[in-house]
């Protein structure tokens, strides 16, 4: 899969999440959250009023801290596709 190829997949997984109006299991938004942010090259630091949310986010994003973007990226279209086909 090319780059482009990756960036369209990865965008088009972006918007199935966004679409998406049931909640999603506080576990699979974590992973997201990590993915995301290392596939946008985003290291901002979490953002909550809660600090164990932050504490959450930030060990999930220490998780991934070792994988590339591009594997971020395959990682989170993984991630989407699966939740969507095994959804009840």
């Amino acid at each position: 899969m090319s780059s482009e190829e990756l960036d369209i997949e990865f965008d088009t997984a972006v918007e199935r999440v966004n679409d998406h109006t049931e909640p999603f299991p506080a576990d699979f938004l974590l992973r997201l959250y990590a993915y995301y942010k290392k596939a946008t090259n985003n290291y901002s630091r979490p953002s909550s009023r809660k600090p164990i949310i932050n504490a959450f986010k930030t060990n999930a994003l220490f998780q991934v801290q070792n994988i590339s973007e591009d594997e971020a990226k395959r990682e989170y279209i993984n991630l989407v596709n699966n939740y969507f086909l095994y959804r009840k």
